[in-house]
């Protein structure tokens, strides 16, 4: 208990004595999507968690960008993230949580708009974007994820 001008007691917990499950983490990968642009996984799957790397909107095979809007490039980046969470076993219904970068926020409607025709659900994820003019590769936009798939 603290009390008043008593210092607070702290205890450092090793990793060893902590609840916390490291042996259950698992790289998630399709060909289905792009392959990552650098030293990352596609998503990476966590005690029920799988938290998707930042999606653009390129083609997987072609490696290029899918058309010069943001819309297109957020339906594929969109697209892409589908594929991967199909492959870590759960679907877009179990997305609780989004991030989208756009290197210009005047393109944040037609974001939106391609955004909404995916997340139909009732409970729609929560969700962040803004203006970031340093996305890879010259793309409009970039769409991280977290879903919380169903036990196996």
């Amino acid at each position: 208990m603290h009390t008043q001008g008593a210092k607070p007691e702290h205890r450092f917990t090793p990793a060893s004595e902590r609840n916390i499950m490291y042996e259950n983490l698992q790289a998630v990968a399709t060909t289905e999507a792009p392959s990552a642009l650098g030293a990352y996984s596609q998503a990476v799957k966590a005690n029920g968690f799988v938290f998707v790397s930042g999606q653009l909107g390129i083609d997987p095979s072609t490696g290029d960008l899918d058309g010069v809007t943001a819309a297109s490039q957020a339906a594929r980046a969109l697209k892409n993230i589908k594929a991967i969470l199909d492959a870590a076993g759960c679907g877009i219904e179990h997305v609780c949580r989004a991030t989208i970068y756009l290197r210009n926020v005047e393109d944040f409607k037609e974001v939106d708009t391609e955004y909404a025709k995916v997340f139909t659900g009732t409970v729609k994820p929560a969700r962040v974007a803004f203006g970031n003019n340093m996305i890879p590769k010259g793309a409009l936009v970039e769409i991280d994820v977290i879903a919380v798939c169903p036990q196996n």
